[in-house]
């Protein structure tokens, strides 16, 4: 049986450096690090609000009877105002927390864009797409993703800053 034969070189004796692990030892800055909490809190919270949007909605039209326009509408006042809230002691815990009624209404106003794509999203599905009109989660879901990226943007640089 043939020995295998041990090869060595010159540049095979220096030893390879390791690298750090992905968000330790200054690969990530501490401020991108701090982004990439934010955005991942902004995140939860925003799926926190999808579900008290959803239940919002559907509890506005079937329990109490608004159309389903009306309830997307008042699903977006108390969802805001949940992650308005639960983003300023989380995701933002670090912001100034002085005035809240203030901050509230600077959070909703900035928070237009966002919610003309996350409604407009919302009322073209319902008003375009049967299956969305049958099962409004999918129109929530739908508008939420569209308004995300704004909203967390005009949170961090307007509100929460």
């Amino acid at each position: 049986m043939p020995q295998a034969r041990s090869v060595t070189s010159e540049s095979n004796t220096s030893p390879v450096p390791e690298r750090p692990p992905p968000l330790e030892g200054g690969v990530l800055s501490a401020g991108l690090r701090r982004l990439v909490g934010q955005a991942l809190r902004f995140g939860t919270v925003g799926a926190i609000g999808f579900a008290v949007d959803t239940a919002t909605v559907y509890a506005a039209h079937f329990f109490v009877g608004a159309d389903l326009l009306t309830a997307g509408a008042i699903a977006y006042v108390v969802a805001a105002t949940t992650t308005w809230a639960l983003n300023r002691v989380w995701t933002f815990a670090d912001a100034p927390r002085e005035r809240p009624a203030q901050q509230w209404a600077l959070f909703l106003a900035v928070q237009l864009l966002g919610f003309a794509l996350n409604r407009g999203t919302y009322a073209a599905l319902i008003l375009w797409v049967p299956v969305a009109a049958s099962h409004p989660v999918i129109a929530v879901a739908a508008g939420s993703l569209a308004g995300m990226v704004v909203n967390f943007v005009t949170a961090r640089a307007i509100v929460f800053r």
